[in-house]
């Protein structure tokens, strides 16, 4: 985009077009444009709802206008079954986006493969054949040092650990997933110095990793082990190869006198995965409005039977977990433009061949949830992301409270932005009650929280 600024004001304007209402079941597009394949003749005549006419002003401003407005009667038809026409809307995007142009083109080019692996999962022959089951590993977002929102998210997590556990003489760490030697050794250093001198002996460190991938479970605990040896610690490593779900407290293997502080990071969200057809169809309980997950309070009050110090919980902050097609579309569709536009801040001068694969995984692992948001229903869509008010009424629920965490953010923001690998000014840390949101510019994109019982 010619502007990243102006791309952050146009693109949520735009999106409203699609009027959602709160009283009625039905979705109204106020934007009107023809079906038809020359749709690039219609550009002067795309009504939005932006509030800066200045702004559609832009060859590259109205291409995305375009992209938009395709992409939201896309949705539209492709939720009501109308094959021809979400057809029509994938042809004309097709020749607009990109993987490797502007923000948008990219961003265009993730939702409309999403879109379309919906479509074809009518012809369950032809999806199997076309997209075989895809591997099932939670990605590492902060394992890349040019994403600095999950680097912003640990330097906190690590911040609020060490000063909860310095003290401590026998600590149990329990990873939900993240997997990340950059998370974890600065922890462990960091232990290492402030807690000098040790009256009891050397620290005493188990590490319980639960992640349904193998590799990714021994490359943690030999990095973990070495750096433990390194630092004098006495260190037992617990590698649990199950996914989250078949997680239960006899498997921590938790000792009296530990103290038990658990990381969950990007991951907590799939234990909400379930049949939405039931709810459809019976209705379902709500709790202060929020939808009851059987699956989700009965993990939670297990974490909450082995009496953690400290649970630490980075999530999305967005709100996907949406029954209709549409209302997850729209909602998606704000959040992921923003993550987008972040990483073009990040990358878009750059002219290096590694910056650009980097840039290309990111977008890929974002692609994929993307894909799962859209086109998934039921059981197989894990990616329910909910926001922080959500996980107030979830971790209640199971008797836990918020806490605060050790972390001052009108001292420390800037310089944690910085430390984490981001020159852009677009990042920033909020204090919203008990927890930390990261947003780009003023759209939040993660959470992160703690929570003690």
């Amino acid at each position: 985009m010619s502007s990243l600024h102006s791309s952050q004001l146009l693109k949520p304007d735009v999106t409203l077009s699609l009027n959602l209402s709160s009283q009625s079941n039905t979705t109204s597009f106020s934007p009107t444009f023809s079906h038809s394949h020359d749709h690039n003749h219609n550009h002067n005549h795309l009504q939005t709802t932006s509030s800066s006419s200045s702004l559609t002003k832009a060859e590259a401003e109205k291409g995305g206008v375009v992209l938009i407005q395709l992409l939201l009667s896309c949705a539209k038809h492709t939720a009501c079954g109308n094959l021809c026409r979400a057809d029509s809307c994938l042809s004309q995007i097709s020749q607009l986006a990109s993987v490797d142009g502007d923000s948008m083109q990219r961003l265009a080019a993730r939702f409309a493969s999403a879109l379309a692996l919906r479509l074809v999962k009518r012809w369950p022959g032809l999806h199997k054949a076309l997209w075989p089951k895809p591997q099932m590993g939670r990605a590492q977002l902060a394992s890349l040092p040019t994403f600095p929102c999950l680097g912003i998210a640990y330097s906190i997590i690590a911040r609020t650990l060490v000063h909860s556990l310095s003290h401590q003489d026998a600590i149990h760490f329990v990873d939900f997933g993240s997997g990340d030697l950059r998370l974890w050794i600065p922890i462990f250093r960091r232990l290492a110095v402030l807690g000098e001198p040790r009256e009891n002996g050397p620290l005493s460190l188990n590490f319980t990793f639960v992640h349904g991938n193998k590799a990714i479970l021994d490359k943690l605990g030999l990095g973990l082990a070495k750096e433990a040896e390194a630092l004098g610690f006495s260190f037992e490593y617990n590698a649990l190869n199950i996914p989250l779900q078949e997680l239960t407290s006899e498997m921590i293997k938790a000792r009296p006198g530990e103290a038990l502080a658990i990381v969950s990071i990007l991951s907590l969200h799939v234990l909400l995965a379930e049949d939405d057809r039931v709810e459809a169809q019976f209705g379902g309980k709500r709790n202060k409005g929020i939808k009851d997950c059987q699956q989700m309070s009965q993990f939670l009050t297990m974490v909450k039977s082995m009496s953690p110090k400290v649970v630490l919980l980075v999530e999305q902050e967005a709100d996907h977990n949406l029954n209709r097609l549409v209302d997850r579309f729209l909602g998606s569709l704000h959040y992921y433009s923003a993550l987008f536009d972040s990483l073009d801040a990040t990358f878009g001068s750059s002219s290096s061949s590694s910056d650009d694969q980097e840039r290309l995984e990111l977008e890929e692992m974002f692609g994929r949830e993307i894909e799962n948001i859209v086109a998934c229903e039921g059981l197989d869509r894990v990616e329910r992301h909910e926001r922080y008010e959500k996980w107030v009424v979830r971790f209640g629920g199971a008797g836990f409270r918020p806490s605060r965490m050790w972390f001052d953010p009108v001292e420390d923001a800037n310089k944690m932005v910085k430390v984490c690998g981001s020159e852009s000014e677009g990042y920033k840390v909020v204090n919203n009650k008990a927890s930390f949101v990261l947003c780009w510019h003023d759209r939040p994109l993660y959470a992160v929280s703690a929570w003690i019982s």
